[in-house]
């Protein structure tokens, strides 16, 4: 049975703010890329201090979530993508207090435009800006981290194609305060199909990962905080040396939790690195698409398998994947 929830966060809290000599090749970059690469291997996330979001920008994308949420349900149904879990999710029994929009390729300038275009017909050029700023922002401490990681495991030279080949999705989410202030599940346990998804909330908490021996841990989060949690593409790229964070949502209070997440996802084939391959480490997965483990993962198989990646290309469920 698991335990109850702990209220003390035990996740580790890594300084990447800008005060730290974080140039390759120091010694403070090597120490901080193998307690990073630690804390993924050991709980799936850590906590960042990071100070490359500005706090006029942090508190414009904030205030954009509040004016998103804002508009009436039938603009942001329009909110539709063929990926699942990408676009508009709402008003829906199981996950009452949840709601959540998505702008793909958001880091492209005119995605961001065609999304607030959808959104706002006549326009909304601080939400466009915001937006895409944010993200670009965020999605420098994406890049921060994959490196600790690549070098970290010896596969540096990997890195150039690796962040060639990424897409990032900016998730707008929305959790309200439960009725009567009680404690409520706000979204289910699961795992990202992401590499690294990038979470910041804005200081109400509610968001609890689970350890290795299943204890569910609450973060207690602090305003210049940003979980960084591995998804099941970066535990398939890593041989299972990183592990896909577990996590969930638990509402309780009377204050409205809204968070940004910066999901990253791989084009094309992803392959273990035949370096972190070894007698140790046998290889434990097929190459596989990212985006063709998102779809499995939207049928009943892939929702119901312990492991929805194992599933969908563990070596010992090969079959389950085409060559092609």
């Amino acid at each position: 049975m698991e335990s109850s929830v702990k209220s003390t966060s035990k996740v580790p809290v890594l300084d990447l703010t800008s005060g730290q000599d974080l140039n390759p090749d120091t010694s403070t970059w090597r120490s901080i890329s193998r307690e990073a690469c630690e804390a993924l291997e050991e709980y799936g996330c850590f906590v960042a201090l990071y100070d490359g979001v500005t706090q006029k920008l942090d508190d414009s994308i904030f205030a954009a979530a509040e004016e998103l949420f804002d508009l009436p349900t039938e603009t942001k149904r329009k909110n539709v993508n063929e990926k699942p879990y990408h676009g508009y999710v709402g008003q829906m029994p199981v996950i009452p207090l949840h709601e959540g929009l998505g702008i793909d390729y958001v880091t492209n300038k005119e995605e961001a435009q065609r999304f607030t275009h959808l959104m706002w017909p006549q326009g909304n050029h601080q939400f466009c800006e915001t937006a895409h700023g944010f993200s670009n922002a965020v999605a420098e401490l994406d890049r921060l981290v994959v490196r600790m990681i690549f070098e970290n495991y010896g596969v540096e030279k990997h890195y150039d194609s690796h962040v060639g080949s990424k897409t990032y999705l900016l998730k707008f989410l929305k959790y309200l305060a439960p009725p009567e202030s009680i404690s409520m599940p706000a979204f289910p346990q699961h795992t990202d199909k992401t590499f690294l998804s990038i979470l910041h909330q804005n200081g109400v908490n509610g968001l609890e990962v689970k350890s290795k021996d299943g204890e569910w841990i609450s973060l207690q989060l602090s305003p210049k905080s940003y979980v960084v949690m591995a998804g099941d593409i970066s535990m398939g790229w890593s041989n299972d040396r990183i592990r896909s964070c577990e996590h969930r949502v638990t509402m309780e209070g009377d204050k409205t939790r809204y968070t940004l997440g910066l999901f990253s996802f791989i084009k094309g084939l992803v392959s273990v690195p035949e370096e972190i391959v070894d007698d140790e480490h046998p290889l434990m997965y097929k190459p596989f698409d990212n985006i063709a483990l998102i779809n499995f993962y939207a049928t009943k198989e892939g929702r119901e398998a312990t492991s929805t990646l194992k599933a969908y290309c563990g070596i010992e469920k090969a079959s389950l994947q085409s060559d092609d």
